[in-house]
């Protein structure tokens, strides 16, 4: 029975990808770094190495701290512009909202999460939301999906997740959970194997839903 969906927020909800990665490059110029988008993909969306692994590198790893601070800073600048639901999110989230329990389970902090949902106007569809500060290990370690589980008590064989990168794929894999990718953006054509389904728009998650349920019925 489908009890839940667990959405992702960044490039699922939201179209922040392009700002947290000039936040990214930013700081990263500061060191005289050069970061393309191609190497951004790889090291935020598929293995989630992020700028440690940049970093180390270029033997500057105890510059970490002080540049997850900037960069953090700076990106909670670009977001004060405003950020919009991705087109068909909020009807369909409405359409949703009457037949199961949702769920944000994000990789975003806390902070960040809050400015970027400050004019959205989604989250009164959300029954609860799992943001950084809420696990120890993120994604594409299962711990993000399997607490949202747990502090929920729903199983594995009740949730859909929705997500859009590779990373988030392999988390909701991990904790056993079918996952359906919605690719954007960066995300476009890189590796889905594994998905239990791969649909080109969120309105497209409705019929989905709605022939769970009419089987479960039946």
């Amino acid at each position: 029975m489908v009890k839940a969906i667990l959405w992702d927020n960044d490039g699922v909800l939201v179209d922040t990808e392009h700002l947290y990665y000039k936040a990214c490059r930013e700081v990263l110029l500061r060191y005289n770094i050069s970061f393309d988008e191609e190497r951004y993909i790889d090291l935020f969306l598929r293995k989630s190495e992020g700028l440690l692994a940049i970093l180390h590198e270029n033997g500057l790893t105890e510059k970490l701290d002080t540049a997850q601070n900037w960069r953090n800073k700076r990106y909670s600048e670009l977001l004060l512009d405003g950020i919009g639901a991705i087109g068909g999110v909020t009807d369909t989230l409405e359409i949703l909202k009457s037949r199961v329990q949702m769920g944000i389970v994000t990789s975003c902090k806390r902070a960040h999460f809050d400015l970027i949902h400050s004019k959205t106007e989604v989250l009164k569809f959300f029954d609860f939301v799992l943001a950084r500060e809420d696990y120890f290990n993120s994604k594409p370690d299962p711990e993000p999906y399997l607490e949202a589980m747990r502090r929920n008590h729903l199983k594995p064989n009740e949730c859909i997740v929705v997500e859009d990168s590779p990373r988030g794929l392999q988390s909701a894999n991990a904790a056993g959970l079918r996952c359906v990718v919605i690719p954007r953006g960066m995300t476009v054509g890189l590796n889905f194997d594994g998905a239990w389904m791969r649909l080109k728009q969120v309105a497209d998650l409705i019929p989905v839903v709605e022939s769970l349920q009419n089987s479960e019925k039946g």
